[in-house]
C-alpha cells in the first residue's frame, strides 16, 4: 500500500508538474513578440508616473533624475509624500524646481479605517492629473528610457485598462539574493503566464498601469481599505480579465528594485505579500495551491520510492525515478533561464535546481504562517 501511495503521489506530481511546466509557464519562457510598433498614428497621451514614498529620500533623490530620462514627450511625476519625517519634503522642493513637471502632494495623517499606502496612493491618482497612471516604487529604477512609452502602450493604443508588467530585483552576492531571483521569476511566471493565457490575477506595484478614470469609478480599494498590502495584486484580482488587460515583456520595460539585505527584512516583506492571497478568488487560489501540491507530491513520492528502491537495491526502478526526476530538473532550469532572459534581458544567477526543492519550504511554511498572520505592516 505504502508503494502503491509514493507511486499515486509520484504521477500526479509529475503530470500536473509537466502541465504547469511547459504548458502554462513555458508561455512566458518562449513568448515571441508580435513585433508590432506603436502606432504612429495616434496622438501621444499623457501619463502620470505615480510613487507613493514614506521616508525614502535617499532613493527618491536616484529616482527623480531618472524618471526625467525618459523618451516619452507628455508625462509628469506625482511624488506622494506619506508621512515622511526624515528629508523628504526638502527635497521635493529642491526637486521641483529643477523639474517642472514634477508635482508632490503630503499626507499628514491617515485615518484609522484605511492603511497608510492605500490612502497615499488614493489620493496621488486623485490629484493626478493624468488618466494614465503608472505605478512604480520609489525603490525601482526603470531599465531602459523607453519605460514609459512600453508600458502605458497597451492602455493608449490598443484600449485597454490594465498593463502588467516585470519588476525584478538587483543581482548581488549571497544565497538570499539568489532565492530572491528565483522566487521573483517563478512569481513572474505565474502572472505573466496566467495573463498571457488570458485569465490574469495579480500584478505588481513596482510596474503596473491603468487608468485613473476606472480606479475612481471601481472605487478600487473597497473591500480591502483595513489590508497592508494588496493595493497592486487584489486590484488586479478584482478587475482585470483577459479582455481589459495586457501583459507586457519586454526587458526595456521593466524596473528593477533594491532587494533586501537580511532575512528578517525579507521576510516581513513576503509575509505583507503572501498574506494578500488569501483574499484571491477562489480559483486563482487554486491556480497556485494546485502547482504547490504537484510540486510537493512529486518531491515527497519522487524521493520516497529513491529510498525505497535504493533500500531494496531494485536499481532498475531507481533509475526510472531518478531518470524523470533529473529530466524535470532539465525543463525547471531551462524555463527559469529562458523566461529571464525574456523579460528582464539577461539571467541572474539564481540556483535553480537547489531553490526549486526549497519552494517546499517556503510555500508551506510561510505561506501558512503569512495566511494566518495579522500584524503586517508597510513601514
Amino acid at each position: 500500500m505504502g508503494l502503491f501511495l509514493l507511486w499515486f503521489f509520484f504521477g500526479i506530481g509529475v503530470i500536473i508538474q509537466g502541465v504547469y511546466l511547459l504548458v502554462i509557464f513555458g508561455r512566458t519562457a518562449w513568448f515571441k513578440s508580435s513585433g508590432k510598433s506603436s502606432k504612429t498614428n495616434i496622438p501621444e497621451e499623457g501619463v502620470t508616473v505615480l510613487v507613493a514614498a514614506h521616508n525614502e529620500f535617499q532613493n527618491l533623490k536616484v529616482l527623480i533624475p531618472k524618471l526625467f530620462e525618459q523618451d516619452y514627450p507628455k508625462f509628469d511625476v506625482m511624488i506622494v509624500n506619506d508621512r515622511s519625517t526624515d528629508r523628504t519634503k526638502r527635497l521635493l522642493e529642491e526637486m521641483m524646481e529643477i523639474y517642472p513637471k514634477l508635482r508632490s502632494v503630503t499626507v499628514k495623517y491617515t485615518p484609522n479605517h484605511v492603511t497608510p499606502k492605500k490612502f497615499a496612493m488614493t489620493l496621488g491618482i486623485k490629484v493626478a492629473k493624468n488618466d494614465v497612471i503608472l505605478l512604480t516604487d520609489a525603490d525601482c529604477m526603470p531599465s531602459s528610457d523607453q519605460w514609459i512609452r512600453k508600458m502605458t502602450a497597451p492602455i493608449r493604443e490598443d484600449g485597454k485598462t490594465f498593463s502588467i508588467g516585470y519588476s525584478g530585483y538587483q543581482t548581488k552576492s549571497g544565497l538570499l539574493n539568489k532565492w530572491i531571483q528565483f522566487e521573483t521569476v517563478l512569481t513572474a511566471l505565474f502572472y505573466l503566464s496566467f495573463g498571457l493565457w488570458k485569465a490574469p490575477f495579480m500584478g505588481v506595484g513596482r510596474n503596473l498601469c491603468y487608468r485613473k478614470s476606472f480606479f475612481l469609478e471601481a472605487k478600487a480599494f473597497k473591500g480591502f481599505w483595513h489590508l497592508e498590502g494588496g493595493d497592486d495584486d487584489l486590484f488586479v484580482n478584482n478587475y482585470a480579465t483577459g479582455k481589459n488587460s495586457a501583459i507586457v515583456i519586454d526587458p526595456e520595460a521593466t524596473t528593477v528594485s533594491i532587494p533586501k539585505e537580511t532575512w528578517k527584512e525579507y521576510l516581513v516583506q513576503k509575509k505583507r505579500h503572501l498574506h494578500a492571497g488569501k483574499y484571491y478568488r477562489g480559483e486563482d487560489k487554486r491556480k497556485i495551491g494546485l502547482f504547490s501540491l504537484s510540486h510537493a507530491l512529486f518531491w515527497i513520492g519522487g524521493l520516497g520510492l529513491l529510498i525505497y528502491f535504493g533500500i531494496g537495491q531494485q536499481w532498475e526502478q531507481f533509475l526510472i525515478v531518478f531518470g524523470i526526476i533529473l529530466l524535470r530538473s532539465i525543463f525547471v532550469w531551462n524555463i527559469f533561464s529562458a523566461a529571464a532572459k525574456k523579460i528582464q534581458g539577461s539571467t541572474p544567477p539564481m540556483n535553480v535546481l537547489v531553490n526549486d526543492f526549497l519552494y517546499l519550504a517556503y510555500f508551506w511554511v510561510l505561506g501558512s504562517v503569512s495566511y494566518q498572520s495579522k500584524d503586517i505592516q508597510w513601514k
